[in-house]
């Protein structure tokens, strides 16, 4: 499996929620395997769904329906050593921690990061961002 794109946590909820046509579109673009999410943006999700409370069996499905389209790829050591000079040249940001390991394993992979959220991910230089709801 060859992956062109990764998906962040942001789009992911969105994609769980609303199942926007034009990213039903994008997605009949790709092949098996193209479209794929970082473990990390899977912890996330997992543990938006253990906190969901009443919803949480709805979002549980969503987010079995969603794994079964979009598989997640482990953060290796690769991803580990890419977050490094990313952390090192981001250091006063300490907010948005997971989104630099979701950055740096795109680098890594060498893969566009797709993103309903492009401000939290602009300032990482080399990192190609898409966002595939743009305008709707």
């Amino acid at each position: 499996m060859t992956a062109r794109y990764l998906l962040d946590t942001n789009i992911c909820i969105y994609l769980m929620k609303h199942q926007p046509p034009q990213v039903r579109e994008r997605f009949a673009q790709c092949f098996v395997g193209d479209v794929v999410m970082s473990t990390v943006t899977l912890a996330e999700l997992a543990y938006g769904v253990a906190s969901s409370g009443t919803a949480r069996r709805r979002n549980q499905a969503a987010l079995q329906a969603l794994l079964e389209e979009i598989p997640a790829v482990a953060f290796d050591a690769t991803a580990a050593h890419a977050y490094r000079p990313l952390r090192a040249a981001h250091r006063a940001r300490n907010r948005d921690a997971l989104d630099k390991l979701i950055a740096a394993q795109a680098l890594a992979m060498g893969v566009t990061l797709v993103t309903n959220n492009e401000a939290d991910f602009q300032s990482f230089e080399g990192l190609r961002i898409e966002n595939w709801v743009a305008g709707h």
